[in-house]
């Protein structure tokens, strides 16, 4: 544990930081100020070109020549090209002109320019005549979070407002799946696959796991391994000397991000994982690790009442065919109550290992409780508040999720964190700023049902 004394350079360093920080505040402002001004210019260009073709009864290809020339000019200043200035044009038109509450609310500083992203982004999905109230709700969510973590809440909300079906819209999008080649540099590509996101979640936390396996277990493989290969598809060499095989492990010093990589293109090249082997440690072999997702799941959608969009892991929506396919073949349920008020949840239920305390815990944290980081719950460590060794309960209100770095930060650094009631976590920063770190709210929740009418026989009598 840390303290502010403890703190390297004492009132000089904390008096140096918060110059730093105050610098960066004030810099972030103007910035906001130049990007707002900056997009109204550029709207600005729009409506001019759009004059200037109007004022000649123009058809749309003159129009587009007006446009094209304007922003050939103001590329010039830019140093951009015109395609991109034309493209930047029509995004400032839309934010500016069909979003004006959420440009408000950027210049009062309520938001921030990756909110306003998001909402002009997630908002374009729903008809024009949608916008309005769309933003009204999403500016509201987007004052009480990072741009990163709210964006799968407003995503939500666009397609519960959509006039058309959430499973429907998906099923056109599935079929855009593909696989492309991107070429780079100095040999390198990115193999991009567009997969559902469901999938994609599946896949990123299956290299995860197998990745993380490989990493604990090398010094285990370093002294166990004797003879064995190291093989790659199907070219594999074969040391006889275990020393030199037991070397290579030893000095394998591969970050997550490249294991992640090696086995990625394992698996397609050679079908099974076999450039790390870990069958005979505690990890077990790398075959038998199997993708999780965290989703949740309206009782109405998943017995078919409507066809609304369900919650991955607070990321992004799920399609309704999807959860109830997953849900269908998962060994773990959970049911989950929340407080129909703030959407809080309360309580869960379970029935199997883990304990429905942790279960409790997944459901009420989504993702890790640090200000800002979206690291998803199953992935994080419990961490006491309120540290066990100084007396610290293993109970709700002394638990919550966080990441690996989060955790380390925690222990390690003067930032410091303590549990209020409902789940909140209040964070005081070295310089003595305050952070609130709300439970988040589910995207999808239980409401009451509206209760039915009284019947004509339970009506009183009229007289």
């Amino acid at each position: 544990m840390t303290d502010a004394a403890e703190t390297p350079g004492g009132e000089n360093y904390l008096a140096a930081l918060a110059g730093v920080v105050a610098d960066v505040d004030s810099a972030a402002r103007r910035i906001a100020a130049a990007q707002i001004e900056e997009l109204r210019a550029l709207a600005a260009a729009g409506r001019l070109a759009e004059a200037q073709s109007a004022q000649r009864n123009a058809r749309v290809q003159v129009h587009d020549m007006a446009l094209r020339s304007i922003a050939a000019e103001v590329g010039g200043v830019m140093r951009v090209t015109d395609r991109t200035v034309q493209r930047r044009i029509g995004e400032a038109r839309t934010l500016i002109e069909g979003f004006p509450a959420t440009v408000e609310a950027w210049e009062q500083g309520r938001i921030v320019r990756g909110h306003a992203i998001a909402i002009l982004e997630t908002g374009t999905s729903l008809p024009a005549e949608m916008w309005a109230e769309f933003e009204q709700v999403a500016i509201t969510r987007c004052e009480r979070d990072t741009p990163n973590r709210v964006r799968g809440e407003l995503e939500i909300l666009a397609h519960r407002m959509h006039p058309r079906s959430f499973a429907e819209r998906h099923e056109e999008a599935a079929a855009t799946r593909c696989v492309r080649i991107v070429p780079g540099r100095d040999g390198m590509s990115d193999v991009v696959a567009t997969v559902p996101t469901v999938i994609a979640e599946g896949i990123h936390d299956r290299l995860t796991q197998q990745a993380r396996a490989i990493i604990d277990t090398r010094d285990t493989r370093a002294a166990a391994r004797g003879g064995a290969g190291v093989s790659f598809g199907d070219a594999a060499t074969t040391r006889s000397d275990s020393d030199d095989a037991a070397a290579i492990v030893a000095t394998d010093n591969r970050s997550t991000d490249q294991v992640r990589a090696d086995v990625f293109a394992d698996l397609l090249l050679a079908g099974t994982p076999a450039l790390d082997d870990t069958r005979d440690t505690t990890a077990g072999p790398l075959g038998a690790i199997r993708a999780r997702v965290q989703i949740l799941v309206p009782a109405s959608t998943l017995t078919g009442e409507d066809d609304g969009p369900c919650d991955l892991a607070g990321r992004s929506p799920l399609d309704p065919a999807t959860a109830r396919t997953l849900a269908g073949g998962t060994h773990i349920w959970e049911r989950l109550f929340h407080d129909p008020t703030t959407g809080v949840t309360v309580a869960t239920d379970s029935y199997r290992v883990p304990p429905r305390m942790r279960r409790f815990l997944q459901a009420r944290d989504q993702h890790c409780r640090f200000p800002g980081c979206r690291v998803a719950a199953i992935r994080c460590e419990v961490d006491h508040t309120h540290d066990h060794a100084l007396g610290g309960r293993t109970e709700l209100s002394n638990l919550a999720h966080l990441c690996q770095r989060h955790h380390s930060m925690k222990q390690f650094t003067a930032w410091r964190v303590r549990q209020l009631k409902g789940g909140v976590l209040e964070w005081t920063s070295p310089l003595g700023r305050t952070y609130r770190e709300d439970a988040p709210t589910p995207a999808v929740a239980f409401t009451p049902a509206e209760p039915p009418p009284p019947s004509a026989a339970t009506e009183p009598a009229p007289f």
